[in-house]
């Protein structure tokens, strides 16, 4: 999938994240059958909920994480019965089991990202900030306040915790509008608005933020100039219909657009949206698609493209499954490939 980009920002901010790992361990294994030793793969680590249908959590990330090349490992924060038709309940972990898990990956094997998603406690979001503060690693923080079917992931109680404990630790957040309005109160209905809700954003502190215009209709302004101070166009894929997004949107732009900034530079990302309905999981896989790229020593502006270029094709290639929203093909490039190579049909 082609990917173009036109960027005229000159800003330091966009150059590189510091891809380091919080364990002295090796990165090479030996092949039990040879005797040789061989590299290990870039390490990302997901802290998320379970989502029992496949589609979205740590499901999605490890699928995305092995898909991008990286070696994906989880922190189970809680326990979903998930379907295509929604969530029918939620269990959270207490603290210590996910405190205990997350020390128990990063202190022997170490990581090179770390991706965050459902936190639906202030027990939950404090434990995990803590972990993530002592970490030096690119952290990609997706706050998950919803479910793609409107289901409650996060308690009311916690917001205030994601402000002042999760958001500073971020290396990129990724919030779609609703998620914007939760945190900040910023309405989105233009991509004018998409500014203005950066700003709320990262006034908590992440470094970068993502918004995502997946809900932006088609009736409103484009900003296709990217004006401002240290602006790019870039038109790369599109993340989801919740996401930044791809998917089909009723009354929904024809084009999917989301904002890059650091609060000094902007990159302003377009793609054609797919009009397909079974984009259950856009939102993590994006998230961890980014912390894969960050931690291959991408700088944050490369890393997001490429992640949107991977979930347009996961998008376009989603599939139903059950009888509601099916999820995204984490494994799109992978089917391609596969297509390509098989031999022509005989008549």
């Amino acid at each position: 999938m082609s990917t173009s980009s036109t960027s005229s920002a000159s800003s330091t901010s966009s150059t590189s994240s510091t891809s380091s790992t919080s364990s002295t361990s090796s990165t090479s294994s030996t092949d039990g059958s040879t005797g040789t030793a061989r590299s290990a793969p870039v390490r990302v680590l997901t802290v998320a909920g379970s989502d029992s249908g496949g589609g979205a959590g740590i499901q999605a990330d490890l699928k995305t994480m092995l898909a991008l090349g990286t070696h994906g490992m989880s922190v189970v924060t809680a326990v979903t019965a998930q379907n295509s038709l929604g969530v029918q309940g939620a269990w959270e972990l207490p603290a210590e089991a996910v405190r205990a898990q997350y020390r128990s990956v990063v202190d022997d094997i170490g990581v090179q990202a770390v991706k965050t998603g459902m936190l639906a406690s202030p027990e939950l979001v404090e434990c995990v900030a803590e972990l993530l503060a002592g970490t030096e690693a690119p952290v990609v923080v997706d706050p998950v306040g919803v479910s793609k079917h409107g289901d409650s992931l996060l308690a009311a109680s916690a917001l205030d915790s994601v402000r002042t404990k999760l958001l500073p630790t971020a290396t990129v957040a990724t919030p779609n509008l609703d998620e914007v309005a939760q945190l900040t109160g910023v309405q989105v209905e233009t991509e004018d608005g998409m500014r203005r809700a950066a700003a709320a954003v990262l006034a908590f502190g992440p470094r970068w933020v993502v918004i995502k215009g997946g809900h932006l209709r088609a009736d409103e302004g484009h900003l296709r100039d990217g004006s401002g101070a240290g602006a790019s166009s870039d038109s790369s894929g599109g993340s989801g219909s919740d996401s930044g997004a791809g998917g089909a949107v009723p009354g929904g732009s024809a084009e999917a657009v989301d904002l890059l900034t650091d609060g000094t530079e902007e990159h302003w990302l377009r793609a054609p949206r797919h009009d397909n309905r079974h984009t259950h999981g856009t939102g993590c896989t994006l998230a961890s698609a980014i912390a894969a790229h960050l931690a291959k020593g991408q700088s944050v502006p490369e890393a997001v493209r490429a992640a949107k270029e991977y979930v347009t094709g996961a998008i376009a290639a989603g599939f139903a499954l059950g009888g509601g929203i099916g999820p995204v093909d984490h494994g799109w490039r992978f089917r391609a490939t596969a297509e390509s190579d098989s031999p022509p049909t005989r008549p």
